[in-house]
């Protein structure tokens, strides 16, 4: 550094007049060389009319992504005489509102149902209608099956370094460990889960008998006066609106708690709005994060011990009984289930009556 800068600096740090930079910068504000936008602003209009055709997303948001890299897009400005290096590119990207965007599971292999709102509205009325009854309301759902036995599970737990928890390094189910299908009963108003977790095939027998163990374990104390028993589900799997087995065995607890059971289907493709998914099956997920399921008692208590800051607590029980696979229930015997069926989509919303003596 010169004597003449040095002697121009005392005098501006000795001067209290002096507009000093800020804090962190070795210059004042707009010092330095210009960006290449700034000399040449039509540079936005060539970047723009490069990316136009391969941008992706939503018009009525604000940011936008593209599928060219940085180095490419300033290759292409370069031959069109136009100076920019690609973390220039960048900077001008973010400019014009675009960004780093992952893929986000929106599309539906199949159109909509055209009652599909109004569907989610009336649950949500029936649902409402119910509690203010004194009723429960019940969303009901199967997680995933999970592969028991000292495998990756994803996530991270902290440990000390360089201490990782050593996994098997293939994920092949172990035939004499099985699988485990973690049912859930998760009680909407008062924010409270029960799991029924399985080792058997993830049945209709299977899905009424997790919603008996939690009548016993929980509802009993709560609703012994009440009418009904409401339950949302999805259109598919064991407690699918198609399946027969799924009814027969509904009429058999329904007569059992001497309670009818109403049942509001959410429209194919839609189970991502079951309350269960987003209010309990996430927090499990996340309470077992990086830790191995070695056995069917390590799912049950981790799951036991799932709890969030605002009041989730869940009960978790183990069921070792073996679920036969396909049991029909023949048309006499379905014609004797007592369903009284709504008049909006009878197909997704009915009510299993019991049958009084």
């Amino acid at each position: 550094m010169s004597r003449q800068t040095l002697t121009e600096g005392v005098k501006e740090l000795d001067n209290p007049e002096t507009e000093k930079p800020e804090q962190g910068k070795s210059r004042k504000s707009g010092g330095g060389r210009k960006g290449v936008w700034a000399e040449r602003p039509e540079t936005f209009d060539a970047l723009t009319a490069l990316v136009e055709a391969h941008t992706k997303g939503d018009p009525i948001r604000l940011l936008l992504w593209t599928n060219k890299s940085l180095r490419m897009l300033s290759q292409a400005l370069a031959a069109q005489g136009y100076t920019a290096n690609k973390d220039t590119v960048g900077q001008m990207l973010k400019m014009l509102g675009y960004g780093l965007q992952a893929n986000k599971k929106t599309l539906t292999a199949t159109p909509s149902h055209p009652d599909r709102d109004t569907q989610f509205e009336h649950i949500n009325e029936e649902a409402k209608t119910a509690v203010a009854a004194g009723n429960p309301v019940l969303s009901i759902d199967a997680k995933k099956k999970e592969k028991i036995g000292s495998f990756k599970n994803n996530g991270r737990t902290y440990r000390q370094k360089r201490t990782p928890t050593e996994v098997l390094d293939h994920d092949f189910p172990i035939a004499e460990l099985g699988k485990a299908t973690p049912f859930g009963v998760y009680n909407i108003y008062k924010n409270q889960g029960f799991v029924n977790v399985g080792v058997s095939s993830d049945t209709a027998v299977f899905a009424v008998e997790s919603v008996r163990k939690w009548w016993y374990a929980e509802g009993i104390k709560d609703y012994a006066n009440s009418e009904k028993v409401v339950l949302t589900a999805d259109c598919g799997g064991s407690n699918g609106n198609r399946s027969r087995l799924w009814k027969h065995g509904l009429q058999k607890l329904a007569n059992e708690i001497d309670k009818d059971i109403q049942i509001l289907h959410f429209p194919p493709g839609t189970s991502k709005w079951n309350k269960i998914e987003h209010r309990m099956f996430a927090f499990i997920s996340k309470n077992w994060s990086g830790i191995p399921l070695e056995s069917a008692s390590v799912i049950v208590n981790l799951i036991g011990a799932t709890k969030t800051d605002k009041g989730l607590s869940i009960r978790c029980v183990l069921d070792d009984k073996t679920y036969e696979t396909g049991i029909s229930v023949s048309d006499e015997e379905f014609d004797k289930i007592n369903i009284l069926k709504d008049a909006f989509h009878p197909e997704w919303n009915y009510t299993v009556c019991r049958k009084r003596v």
